[in-house]
C-alpha cells in the first residue's frame, strides 16, 4: 500500500514538475512587475502602464489603483503629439523620409477636402434629363388632376 501511495507520488510529481519549473526562456514577459515600497508593493501592468498600490488588509492582500491626475497625461499627450509633428514636418520640409512605419501628419484643415470637383458635361446631362422628367411629370399629374375636378362637376 505504502509502495502504490509512493509510485503515484512519484507519477504525479513528474507530471507536476514541469508545470512548475520556470521557464523563463521562452515564455514571454511577466504581465505584473512588482516593486518593494514602505506600505507593501507596487504593482505595474506592463501591457496597460497601470500602476497599483498593493498591502496586507485585514482579509488577505488587495491592490488599490493608484491615483492618476488625468488632466496631467492629457496635456503631456498632447505636448509630445505636437512636437512629434514638428518634428516629422522639419524633416518632410529638409527633404527627408520618414522612417518606414511612420505616417505623416495630417494636414491642419480638419481632415476636410478642400479641393472641389467641378461637373463634367456628362453630369450635367444627367441632371438636365433628370429635371425634364421631373417638369414632365409634374405637368402630367396638373394635367390629370384638371381632368378629374373637370368630370367631377
Amino acid at each position: 500500500m505504502i509502495g502504490q501511495a509512493f509510485a503515484i507520488g512519484i507519477v504525479v510529481a513528474a507530471f507536476v514538475a514541469p508545470a512548475c519549473a520556470d521557464t523563463t526562456g521562452d515564455t514571454p514577459a511577466q504581465r505584473y512587475s512588482f516593486s518593494k515600497v514602505a506600505d507593501g508593493f507596487l504593482r505595474l501592468d506592463t501591457q496597460t502602464g497601470e500602476v497599483a498600490l498593493c498591502s496586507r488588509q485585514t482579509v488577505g492582500w488587495a491592490c488599490l489603483a493608484a491615483p492618476e491626475d488625468r488632466a496631467v497625461l492629457e496635456n503631456e499627450i498632447a505636448r509630445l503629439r505636437r512636437e512629434n509633428g514638428a518634428l516629422k514636418n522639419e524633416l518632410v520640409s529638409r527633404g527627408l523620409p520618414l522612417p518606414p512605419g511612420i505616417m505623416p501628419e495630417p494636414s491642419n484643415d480638419g481632415g476636410r477636402d478642400l479641393t472641389w470637383r467641378l461637373p463634367g458635361n456628362a453630369d450635367v446631362d444627367r441632371v438636365v434629363t433628370f429635371v425634364g422628367r421631373m417638369w414632365h411629370r409634374l405637368v402630367e399629374a396638373i394635367a390629370h388632376a384638371q381632368d378629374q375636378v373637370l368630370h367631377r362637376s
